[in-house]
């Protein structure tokens, strides 16, 4: 993994709502006090964990996050560090509660002394400052967790130019470039409207750098899809592992609970998906649906499965195309518009809308009387179907000759991607590459094997013509037409 912090992320490059919940800090630690250590069993780390670990685990327990009920606890694991049993869970069983005045999301921005000048940001935004105000404060409350966030991921986020070359060609290099100059641009305009302007509550300088940190933490590590929470970091929760065993999502949960000795709160619940032993791993699942380049630009890993390998096929309607207008309605009257992304995954089948819209795509000529009002509310059925010969020939050699195209930008064979890969002994973030660009060329393969066969049954195809004709019973059971005499 690229961290053994990383955790689900949530999709906030667009606005998110958020709830009015005005958490309770005065619980939490005011002042850098060293904790007195005792000898409470539920306290106690394997050795080998780095103190600053162990200072966090101590203040959990002090503040009852985590009692001597809790049945897991930090330990060294394959991917560096995770939560280990302490004992057998059974599949279900609450493994971890955190209260809400831990939680870190734009509530408790909105309480903290910054919350009048992050109002109209972008959620994500004020909380990365937040983040970053609270890393560099002595007195923090949170000084505890910032202690043990990485100081970066393999996220392709943060990889140098010699190592982004390595994935050239890929639809993740691309994305990430694209991501990259969206925060840059952003950073740059909170920096001037907010930073700058309020010096006062931003005393320490906060660099572009700075500013990707803050990023990759909430990408890797934010949970999402609870009620009224798409933006949420959580202190302890987050240690947990990712794993592909783990097929389901439904991990992670709001419930109302004990969050102190006379008090009540919303807590954060984790649910154990697995059957533990002691001394095995909590792991959840991050998503179910994300690519190997979605796991590679959120967490900075990838899954050796090729069922995470994806390829996203990119449809435009032109606005110079003479039926433009016609296209773009029915388009829209199914669901999708000028632009359709397609994402294919290696070892399954097309989308179906796929091969629908190409086909609208690619309409003119004699088989656009299909685009006439009078078939508004059948066209779509009827692209569902091959329109003609011609049509389908189209599409075949428009969809081959991207793949070929695709696979030409690539500065690898796959051959040699797998040959590096069983070699092994490779770096985290080689590996991502290697297995990235490898995936990535499978599916564009499998892709141009699906139209190249489809190529070869061109002849064998019933087109829309001929379907008219059975319909009007003008074709026998052997295709041929038949002509009526007059008696």
């Amino acid at each position: 993994m690229a961290s053994v912090f990383s955790i689900h992320t949530s999709t906030f490059l667009s606005p998110l709502k958020t709830t009015k919940f005005r958490p309770n800090f005065q619980s939490l630690h005011t002042s850098q006090k060293p904790f007195l250590l005792n000898s409470l069993e539920f306290k106690q780390l394997d050795p080998k964990i780095p103190q600053q670990v162990q200072t966090f685990w101590n203040w959990l327990c002090d503040e009852g996050v985590v009692s001597a009920k809790t049945p897991v606890k930090p330990g060294i694991v394959a991917e560096g560090l995770g939560l280990v049993a302490k004992r057998d869970i059974a599949k279900g069983e609450t493994v971890l509660e955190v209260p809400r005045r831990f939680w870190i999301n734009p509530d408790a921005v909105a309480e903290s002394d910054i919350g009048n000048v992050c109002s109209g940001l972008k959620p994500w935004i004020s909380v990365a400052l937040f983040l970053l105000r609270e890393r560099w404060r002595d007195d923090s409350k949170w000084k505890y967790y910032m202690d043990v966030l990485p100081e970066s991921t393999d996220s392709t986020i943060y990889w140098s130019e010699e190592e982004l070359y390595e994935i050239q060609g890929t639809q993740l290099l691309s994305t990430t470039m694209g991501v990259k100059d969206y925060v840059q641009n952003e950073f740059q305009k909170v920096q001037e409207e907010v930073i700058l302007r309020n010096k006062q509550l931003f005393r320490f300088p906060i660099t572009l750098d700075d500013f990707f940190w803050a990023f990759g933490m909430l990408r890797s590590r934010a949970f999402s899809r609870l009620r009224n929470q798409n933006l949420i970091l959580v202190p302890f929760a987050d240690l947990t592992n990712h794993s592909a065993r783990v097929t389901t999502e439904d991990h992670a949960h709001e419930v109302r609970g004990p969050a102190g000795l006379f008090s009540w709160d919303l807590l954060f619940s984790l649910r154990s998906p697995l059957k533990l032993k002691a001394g095995d791993q909590f792991f959840i699942q991050y998503d179910l649906n994300k690519s190997n380049a979605d796991m590679a630009l959120d967490y900075g890993f990838i899954e050796p499965s090729s069922g995470r390998d994806a390829f996203t096929l990119t449809l435009e309607i032109s606005e110079s195309d003479d039926f433009y207008g016609d296209k773009l309605d029915i388009a829209e009257s199914n669901g999708l518009g000028e632009t359709a992304y397609f994402d294919i995954k290696l070892g399954q089948s097309l989308p179906p809308a796929l091969i629908p819209y190409l086909r609208l795509v690619a309409l003119g000529g004699t088989d656009a009387f299909l685009l006439e009002s009078i078939f508004r509310n059948s066209v779509w059925g009827h692209l569902e179907l091959p329109v003609s010969r011609e049509n389908e020939e189209l599409i075949c050699k428009v969809v081959r000759d991207a793949c070929k195209s695709a696979l030409s930008g690539y500065h690898t064979t796959i051959e040699e991607d797998e040959k590096l890969l069983s070699e092994g002994n490779l770096s985290s973030r080689f590996q991502i590459a290697v297995g990235i660009r490898a995936g990535e060329k499978k599916v564009l393969q499998q892709i141009d094997d699906i139209f190249r066969e489809r190529e070869l049954e061109l002849d064998e195809l019933e087109y829309y013509q001929e379907r008219r004709l059975k319909d009007l019973g003008l074709v026998g059971d052997q295709g041929d037409i038949i002509f009526w005499e007059p008696k």
